[in-house]
């Protein structure tokens, strides 16, 4: 006999990542790479309001593809994100979305990592900027990412 009723249920922390749902094209830049690199980006539900899949797709050269999976735990406020590219790297970055910013973060001794994004006031545009840090409070710049929302 199945306990279960119906699948997962909508978690409210996570509707507002609602606004990523769909195709993006993508132009990054990098302190590695001599020039802008494009790509695209795509957000879809793998449970309705539950969890939010995003696939990073680049031209090469061009950083890592990766696939990413947004949840949440309901014990805390933020949301989190695994990450995992094409070089066998694996991560676990904490994410908040509110007011027009997206913010992506990860505090880990050797590699930090914070990404602020901001939506433009039509929604179809977000501007990032990441850096890194090797020692917790040294910043320098890391990947920047502009997304353009396919129509």
């Amino acid at each position: 006999m199945n306990k279960h009723s119906g699948p997962p249920q909508p978690i409210g922390s996570l509707k507002q990542f609602e606004i990523l749902v769909g195709e993006w094209d993508t132009e990054g830049t990098h302190p590695f790479f001599p020039s802008a690199v494009h790509g695209h980006s795509s957000f879809e539900w793998l449970v309705e309001g539950a969890l939010l899949v995003w696939h990073f797709d680049w031209e090469r050269p061009g950083p890592p593809n990766a696939v990413s999976v947004i949840g949440h735990d309901d014990s805390v406020e933020t949301c989190s994100m695994l990450y995992s590219d094409e070089r066998g790297v694996a991560r676990i970055y904490q994410m908040s979305l509110e007011g027009g910013v997206w913010k992506m973060w990860r505090e880990s001794p050797g590699f930090s990592q914070r990404i602020t994004a901001t939506f433009s006031a039509d929604r179809d545009t977000i501007v990032g900027h990441g850096e890194l840090s090797r020692d917790g409070s040294n910043w320098e710049q890391d990947l920047d990412v502009t997304y353009t929302r396919r129509k």
